[in-house]
């Protein structure tokens, strides 16, 4: 509907109903206005799938929600580096909102994992908001190709679930920008999405729904946002404020309470009836935007999606390890025992507001038995060896998976994290399996030389029987065709292709937040800063279990001829790489190319590399291909505080080409020129070597340092000390380059005042103006 036509709508509301249309009618449900004919719309949890429930259901339960499809969550389908593979989700779960009339679906969630231990962080795309932007934005595509919108969330700075409804995360601007808004941004402006979700959280002291800086000046002014911004499910602290600060929609109802607090903030002048208007027209559009595509004839084809599921998951499942080719598994003559109650009722979804009401799950055991038909019990032999009811080793459980292990060819062991280990609502307490899945992997490798560990959790776990083990398989939550995916990489009719989308750590005490990640109270300060996940752990030379960026295939790839269209580039200009890469194996396969980019002398505190570009390139047995990755101006630069923008420095910056963020195959290095200069304003205490950057200035500086006992060592020599031992000589220099400029008045001649020196330094000032 045009705006003028949305106009002469608002212009028939009573205050009253503006007001009304500022907050939900009913759990899932905006407020209808039946006098001018306004309707109201559905909107309904995901990201992984449809969680429509009818108006009495509640918020994190399943009760009285359709059956549908549950697709991999996000800590999976971001394994897979894969943007089309994104679309196709969003495009299969746009298909069920329509043939269900559902308006907008709740998603999806890109906080970053600032930790492992977050509850949520199944949910979460990544540690690196490069990725998570790239592959958010592609599942918004394919939600709102089908006319469906989406509620990207929870904005901003949401990493814990531990008090979230009242922490207040304390964050620097440069990391905030950076690290937690940089994937929204990206997602904003490249996807327009309908809607925005505000989180539970205070971010600097102001509550998200009512944060005017992030709603409207970060949002819409900087980003260009045009949509519903929306409260997360009672996030809503003070309505009026929330109005002002650019919040259109409470979200569940108030039942008019807070609707009659806008309407006696308008009356009594605290509120303007303008910045309501706004939030009523936006919600308007919203509304016969969704009317005006609804699609009829739009059709829920569950056994369709179950198969998208599936290929879907075949795409996100990580093989971490695989010693001596223990996979993919021969099954021609040999006995397989399939060990651990995951084998045949996965974990395949994580719990709360993202869980999805479904009945079509087949786990491992399953797959194998309609695959192998009559052959299935010559082949697979199944025990349950614990149960995840409660942590507590089953000795006769654990002895059954033992025998089984002890006399087949191969034990393949399901284990991982039960739904209480992992939540929405709350954040986990450590890193480990429950201790009787560890145990029962210990008891099983010491009968047993060939073991396979398949796992199912949402979020790095620690590995105590790494080294026993042959082979690992990282899942993830895989959506509801779990096993039929994880069969199809256990046998090699799938080559595994996915790759870490975050690190796993060896130990939770190698973590950057690990010693404030909680707060004090509701204060959560930020302290590690920019230093999140890999950009951490490669500043630190920290070792971990597996990198980012890791994972293994049944083929291997060579990188060569790795180059760029350039080697010198103002920061105006895309810098594309090319790498040629071929599969040196004898089955096909999927190789991620990631690209990570640094600067090599950098004025800032800077991470050593970080992800800047990918492709995902599909090759045949002994196929090579070139793939071409262009680099934009964000992939050089920093935040600046002063500058309240991203700024690109000066300078050399090498580019890396490689495989996980520590296996880096190919370097070079290219010079980068700011379009702008970077405007540095020098003062009296401004240090010399300071100055000795910008050669403009030096040139105007010099005169008073030829008259000067320091500047009588040449400035650009930066003293020889000639005469003087090696020590003495460092020292001199280092005083020297140290020295506030008004220092070398006390070592002048006296030919200049410092009056002089004030002047030559407004010249300076004024000549980059």
């Amino acid at each position: 509907m045009e705006k003028e036509q949305l106009k002469e709508i608002l212009a028939k509301l009573t205050l009253e109903e503006k007001a009304s249309l500022c907050s939900g009618s009913e759990f899932w449900f905006t407020q209808d206005v039946p006098s001018v004919g306004i309707p109201k719309i559905m909107v309904s949890d995901g990201p992984n799938g449809l969680r429509k429930q009818d108006t009495s259901g509640d918020h994190l339960g399943v009760n009285d929600s359709i059956k549908a499809v549950c697709f991999p969550s996000g800590c999976g389908w971001a394994s897979s580096f894969d943007r089309s593979l994104a679309t196709k989700i969003g495009e299969n779960i746009g298909e069920a909102c329509q043939a269900e009339n559902v308006a907008v679906i709740l998603g999806p969630a890109l906080n970053i994992k600032r930790s492992p231990l977050c509850g949520r962080n199944f949910e979460y795309l990544s540690e690196d908001p490069y990725l998570a932007g790239e592959l958010a934005a592609a599942y918004v595509k394919g939600v709102q190709s089908k006319n469906v919108g989406t509620s990207v969330k929870h904005f901003a700075a949401n990493s814990q679930e531990t008090r979230r409804m009242s922490a207040d995360s304390v964050i620097d601007e440069r990391t905030l920008h950076e690290i937690y808004l940089s994937a929204f941004e990206k997602v904003v402006k490249d996807a327009k999405p309908w809607t925005v979700m505000c989180s539970y959280n205070r971010l600097n002291g102001t509550y998200a729904a009512e944060n005017k800086e992030l709603l409207t000046g970060i949002l819409r002014d900087r980003w260009g946002f045009e949509g519903v911004v929306v409260s997360d499910w009672g996030a809503v602290n003070d309505r009026p404020k929330g109005v002002e600060a650019g919040l259109d929609l409470e979200m569940p109802s108030s039942n008019g309470v807070n609707d009659a607090r806008i309407v006696e903030a308008v009356k009594n002048g605290e509120l303007s009836e303008e910045d309501l208007d706004k939030s009523v027209l936006r919600m308007l559009d919203l509304i016969y935007k969704h009317l005006e595509n609804r699609d009829e004839t739009a059709v829920f084809d569950r056994e369709a999606q179950h198969e998208a599921s599936r290929e879907i998951a075949e795409e996100t499942m990580v093989l971490l390890k695989n010693e001596d080719r223990l996979l993919p598994l021969s099954l021609k003559h040999n006995k397989i025992a399939f060990i651990g109650k995951y084998a045949e009722k996965p974990r395949y979804q994580g719990g709360g507001s993202a869980h999805i009401n479904t009945d079509h799950v087949v786990g491992a055991l399953g797959a194998a038995e309609a695959a192998l038909g009559e052959d299935f019990e010559k082949t697979i032999v199944y025990a349950k060896g614990y149960d995840d009811t409660d942590d507590v080793i089953d000795p006769v459980l654990e002895e059954e998976a033992v025998k089984a292990a002890k006399h087949a060819k191969v034990a393949v062991i399901f284990a991982g994290l039960p739904d209480d280990f992992e939540s929405e609502g709350y954040d986990r307490e450590h890193m480990r399996l429950p201790d009787c899945q560890n145990h029962l992997i210990e008891e099983v490798c010491k009968v047993q030389k060939h073991v396979v560990v398949v796992l199912h959790n949402g979020s790095p776990v620690e590995m105590p029987w790494i080294d026993e083990v042959g082979a690992v398989l990282e899942s993830y939550l895989a959506g509801e065709a779990v096993g039929e995916a994880q069969y199809n990489i256990l046998t090699g009719a799938v080559n595994p292709s996915a790759k870490l989308a975050e690190t796993f750590p060896k130990r939770l005490e190698d973590t950057s937040s690990y010693l404030y990640y909680f707060g004090e109270g509701d204060r959560v300060e930020y302290r590690e800063g920019v230093f999140v996940g890999y950009r951490y752990y490669d500043k630190k030379k920290t070792d971990v279990l597996f990198p980012f960026g890791h994972g293994l295939s049944y083929t291997e790839f060579a990188y060569a001829n790795f180059r760029t269209d350039s080697d010198r580039y103002t920061d105006e200009d895309d810098v594309r790489i090319y790498v040629d890469v071929q599969n040196t194996g004898e089955v096909a396969g999927k190789e991620i190319v990631q690209v990570y980019v640094r600067p090599i002398d950098s004025a800032k505190i800077r991470p050593v590399k970080e992800l800047k570009g990918f492709a995902k390139v599909e090759l045949a047995a002994g196929e090579a291909k070139n793939v071409s990755i262009a680099l934009d101006r964000r992939a050089f630069a920093y935040y600046d505080e002063k500058l309240h923008d991203f700024f690109v420095e000066e300078g050399e910056y090498e580019i890396m080409v490689g495989a996980s963020s520590r296996d880096i195959k190919a370097r070079t290095i290219i010079e980068m020129r700011p379009a702008k200069r970077y405007p540095t304003e020098y003062t009296m205490n401004t240090i010399l070597g300071d100055f000795m950057k910008d050669a403009a200035a030096m040139e105007k500086l010099q005169p008073l340092l030829d008259h000067s006992t320091y500047g009588q060592v040449s400035s650009t020599d930066a003293s020889k000390g000639e005469g003087l031992g090696p020590a003495a000589a460092k020292m001199e220099e280092a005083c020297m380059m140290n020295m506030p400029i008004r220092g070398f008045l006390s070592f002048s001649d006296g030919t200049f005042a410092y009056e002089d020196v004030e002047k030559i330094i407004a010249d300076i000032n004024a000549a980059q103006e």
